[in-house]
C-alpha cells in the first residue's frame, strides 16, 4: 500500500509563527531522511503559507486542518478547497471529532469531502465512536458516519481518500488511554467491509486507514504492526519534535 502516512495535527497550536517554524523545521530534519514515510504537518491556517515556503522535497508536506465546501463567495472566515489546491496544499483533514463537537453535521462532512476530492486534494476523513459499548453498537455509528460522508462520492475519486479512525474516547488530555491495536484491527476490518459493500473489495483493501487517538512514541509501532493501519494521525505528540521524531522513526522501520 505504499508509504506509511503520518499526519501531524497541531490543532490551535502554537501561539507564534516563530515557534511554528521551529517545530516544523525540527520535524522536517527527521522526516526528510525517511524513505518509507510520508509526513504531513497540518498547522493552523495562519501558518500554512509561511511553513509551506520551508518545504523541500516531498517527504514532509504541509496540509490543512479543515476546508469549506463552497468554491468562493460570501462566506466570511472560510477557506475553500480550490484555494488550498491553488496554494499547493495536497492534504486536508475533514470531519475531525472536534469539529463535529462544535456542530459539524454528517451532511457538512459529506459536502466538504466531495468538494476537496473534486479539487484533487487528499482527504483524511475522520470517523470514530464516542464510546465503545459492550454490545458493539458503536459499529452502527461508524457505519452511519462513513455512509453519510461518502454519499455521492464516485469510485474514481476515492484514490485520494484516506480514512482516519479516531475513537473519541481516546482523544485529548482527558483520555484514559489509547485504543488497543487489537481493537483498532477489528474496526479497520469493519471499515473495509463497508467500503467493499459500497465500492468493491479491491478498492476497500487498498484504502489507507490511519489510527488517531493518544498516539505516542511508545505505542506507534504496535498500531502500525498489529492494528491493520497504514498510518497515524498524531495530535499532542506532534508538537514536541523529539517525540514526533521517534514516532516517525518507528513508522520507517521495515
Amino acid at each position: 500500500m505504499g508509504k506509511v502516512i503520518i499526519i501531524a495535527n497541531w490543532k490551535m497550536n502554537p501561539l507564534s509563527l516563530t515557534e511554528a517554524k521551529r517545530i516544523f523545521t525540527d520535524t522536517k530534519k527527521t522526516a526528510q531522511t525517511l524513505r518509507n514515510v510520508q509526513s504531513v504537518v497540518c498547522p493552523p491556517f495562519i501558518y500554512v503559507n509561511e511553513l509551506k515556503s520551508l518545504v523541500s522535497g516531498r517527504r514532509c508536506l504541509i496540509g490543512a486542518q479543515d476546508v469549506f465546501f463552497e468554491r468562493n463567495g460570501a462566506y466570511t472566515g472560510e477557506i475553500s478547497a480550490a484555494m488550498l489546491a491553488k496554494a499547493g496544499i495536497k492534504y486536508v483533514i475533514v470531519g475531525h471529532s472536534e469539529k463535529r463537537t462544535f456542530g459539524e453535521t454528517d451532511e457538512v462532512v459529506n459536502k466538504k469531502t466531495l468538494a476537496a476530492l473534486k479539487e484533487g486534494l487528499h482527504v483524511v476523513l475522520c470517523v470514530g465512536e464516542r464510546e465503545r459499548d459492550e454490545h458493539a453498537l458503536y459499529f452502527d455509528f461508524i457505519r452511519r458516519e462513513l455512509e453519510h460522508a461518502l454519499k455521492g462520492v464516485p469510485k474514481n475519486l476515492t484514490h485520494k481518500l484516506l480514512i482516519a479512525y479516531e475513537p473519541i474516547w481516546a482523544i485529548g488530555r482527558e483520555a484514559k488511554s489509547a485504543d488497543t491495536p487489537a481493537g483498532t484491527f477489528e474496526t479497520t476490518l469493519f471499515i473495509r467491509k463497508i467500503l467493499a459493500e459500497r465500492y468493491d473489495k479491491k478498492m476497500a483493501m487498498n484504502m489507507p486507514i490511519l489510527y488517531g487517538g493518544s498516539v505516542n512514541k511508545k505505542n506507534a509501532r504496535e498500531f502500525l504492526v498489529h492494528g491493520g493501519v497504514q498510518g497515524l494521525l498524531v495530535g499532542r505528540a506532534s508538537l514536541t519534535p523529539a517525540h514526533f521524531a521517534e514516532i516517525l522513526k518507528e513508522a520507517d522501520r521495515p
